[in-house]
């Protein structure tokens, strides 16, 4: 029997009926078209916020846009987030076959979680994933701009860069492999110092270089892990969009940061 994930921020943080969400993100990516500096290659790696589409949608979008010339090739998608209700040691992958959202159902790669299960900082939760917004967050974007894809997603709490690194390794694949990292930046900070802090945190990983604490980004822990493979396998990234909530929809007394990156492969000259 298929076990599923249901949804559990469906209408709170994004639209819950599938025809009103897949207005709102066919909205988000028409209007980044035009206002994103395409990078020369298709992403392998990206980074992306995880809040309310009112809030994030937009800086979302930036990053989901780029996905969609090569919407028939990725075919997997290795998506890690930051657990924000129940504490993990490690990296979290699920008991569910299968996530659900008002698009429908995406697969969870069983082979894939078999190919990491014996790392010692792979444990298995149910619970981290049964109400984690991090991650469900992204299915509904992944779900409009892909044909057919399947998942491997990863809750991931207390764990070091080398060990994050070590699973995005492990999973790395090629053209059909995506890594997502799930991550919001700075939180609750007036809006002139956040944009300041998130600069830093911005230039901080557009020259790799961490780590990162949980101040600068929620997700720091995978963002770290990604900046350490980032390293290994030559990738170079790109800021797409840096905004916070005091820019899209919220007061500018407390804000909360959000960016998005796109990873790509550098080219070696050989010459």
């Amino acid at each position: 029997m298929t076990q599923i994930r249901p949804a559990a921020v469906a209408g709170a943080f994004y639209p819950g009926q599938a025809e009103a969400l897949s207005k709102e993100i066919n909205i988000l990516l028409a209007e980044v078209a035009g206002t994103t500096s395409l990078p020369s290659k298709s992403p392998k790696a990206m980074i992306v916020p995880h809040a309310g589409y009112i809030y994030s949608g937009p800086v979302a979008a930036s990053a989901y846009a780029l996905l969609q010339p090569v919407r028939n090739i990725i075919k997997r998608v290795i998506l890690l987030g930051p657990v924000h209700r129940v504490p993990v040691r490690g990296l979290a992958t699920p008991e569910a076959d299968a996530f659900a959202t008002p698009l429908g159902v995406v697969k969870v790669d069983q082979r894939a979680i078999a190919a990491i299960a014996s790392l010692p900082q792979v444990v298995e939760s149910a619970a981290a994933h049964a109400l984690e917004h991090s991650l469900e967050v992204q299915l509904p974007f992944l779900q409009s701009v892909l044909t057919d894809f399947q998942l491997v997603p990863l809750a991931v709490g207390d764990a070091t860069p080398a060990e994050v690194a070590e699973v995005l390794d492990a999973l790395w694949g090629g053209p059909e492999t995506l890594i997502l990292i799930s991550s919001d930046l700075s939180h609750f900070l007036p809006y002139q110092t956040a944009q300041a802090v998130d600069g830093e945190t911005a230039q901080s990983i557009l020259n790799l270089h961490g780590p990162l604490t949980h101040e600068q980004a929620c997700g720091g822990t995978p963002v770290n892990g990604l900046i350490l493979a980032a390293k290994r396998h030559h990738l170079r990234p790109q800021l797409l969009d840096l905004r916070n909530s005091g820019d899209t929809a919220g007061d500018k007394s407390r804000v909360v940061g959000y960016a998005s990156f796109a990873f790509t492969e550098e080219t070696i000259d050989v010459h």
